[in-house]
């Protein structure tokens, strides 16, 4: 059933870029490749699900060597979610769609309509300002 969904958005992507497909000398080339990110990406959602589920109700803090070290890495995560939350809009919509959600750089393009090379520019520099940001505490 999955196969049949991943395709299934695909055709629905192909579908979308319409006139766009006429630029690619092989839309079968293509469409592997949209395939193939896809299901990439899938597995690296599930992979993060599992991950925020596991640290949500079965993350043992205790494996840590001190409270203190607990306390340390919850007020970690706390700055730098509210960081993120601070950000300016687009850095803080490529944050969430490439390093939470974990869509690919193809993905993220046909969401926003932005060129590539322009996300992995944004991305850089928000995780800058994070950076940045998480190194002032």
């Amino acid at each position: 059933m999955e196969t049949e969904d991943a395709v299934q958005e695909i055709f629905i992507k192909l579908w979308k870029m319409g006139d766009r497909l006429d630029k690619y000398q092989s839309v079968e080339a293509l469409a592997k490749t949209m395939i193939k990110n896809y299901c990439i990406d899938q597995l690296r959602k599930q992979k993060n699900i599992n991950y925020q589920e596991n640290n949500k109700q079965d993350f043992d803090y205790a494996s840590f060597s001190s409270p203190h070290e607990q306390m340390e890495l919850r007020e970690s995560n706390e700055i730098i979610h509210n960081i993120i939350d601070q950000l300016p809009e687009g850095y803080r919509d490529m944050i969430r769609l490439r390093d939470i959600e974990g869509f690919s750089y193809d993905e993220i393009a046909i969401k926003t309509g932005q060129n590539i090379n322009t996300l992995r520019v944004t991305l850089s520099r928000a995780r800058k300002v994070i950076r940045d940001q998480f190194n002032k505490y």
